[in-house]
């Protein structure tokens, strides 16, 4: 059962770091070439349309396995396999989920209301997200290799 965890919270970490990495190199800078009222508009259209249930369950399911991984990853096996398990998942918990609750949405909400200009969002909102990315591709390394 803890191998099937650690499995399946290592392929949420990638595919979502695989989303984070995709509004990276593409979606954003491709938001950054449009006149900022459009980019804008794309951009609430894009935080609306992620709210679905399969981003759902791989966003936050991840977050739910990493989270009882973390928990029991003391309890369990050799050392160095539940260091690694406990370390690959809080550094999805912190660096995805964290971020994402702390700035992101946060960012997401204020573009929302038309309480934040579009050059500096797209700048931080961008820069944030290359850190989700990385820490969902180091929390899914860290987890394959536990």
């Amino acid at each position: 059962m803890l191998d099937v965890a650690t499995a399946a919270a290592a392929v949420g970490s990638a595919l979502v770091a695989g989303i984070m990495l995709a509004f990276s190199v593409s979606v954003m800078p491709g938001l950054g070439r449009r006149p900022d009222d459009q980019a804008a508009a794309a951009m609430r259209a894009m935080n609306a349309a992620i709210l679905n249930p399969l981003f759902g369950v791989v966003f936050g399911g991840t977050a739910l396995v990493a989270a009882a991984l973390a928990v029991t990853a003391p309890f369990t096996g050799d050392e160095g396999s539940a260091a690694l398990r406990a370390t690959g998942s809080l550094v999805y918990l912190v660096g995805v989920i964290g971020v994402t609750a702390a700035v992101n949405v946060p960012m997401n909400e204020a573009l929302d209301r038309d309480d934040a200009t579009w050059p500096g969002y797209l700048r931080r909102w961008t820069a944030w997200n290359h850190l989700r990315a990385v820490a969902g591709v180091v929390a899914a390394a860290l987890l394959v290799a536990a």
